[in-house]
C-alpha cells in the first residue's frame, strides 16, 4: 500500500524544484548526474549531450532532456 502522504512518493511533492532555483545550481554537476548523463546520452546516441563541464543546473536539464527523448 502507498502512503499518498509521503512527500517521497506524492505526485505533487515540492521536491522537485526548477533547475534555476536550486543554490547549488552552478556547482559541477555530482558524480551520479556525470554517470547518469553519460549512460542516457549513449542510450539515446547523442554522445554530444554529454560534456564534463555542466553545472548541477546544466546536467539536470540535459538528463531531463534525453529522459523525454527515450520515453523514460
Amino acid at each position: 500500500m502507498i502512503d499518498d502522504n509521503n512527500p517521497k512518493v506524492a505526485d505533487d511533492s515540492n521536491t522537485r524544484k526548477d533547475p534555476d532555483d536550486w543554490v547549488s545550481g552552478d556547482e559541477p554537476m555530482t558524480g551520479a548526474q556525470r554517470s547518469y548523463l553519460k549512460t542516457l546520452s549513449e542510450q539515446a546516441h547523442d554522445p554530444d549531450s554529454y560534456d564534463e563541464t555542466l553545472s548541477k543546473a546544466e546536467a539536470s536539464r540535459r538528463i531531463d532532456a534525453l529522459k523525454e527523448k527515450l520515453g523514460l
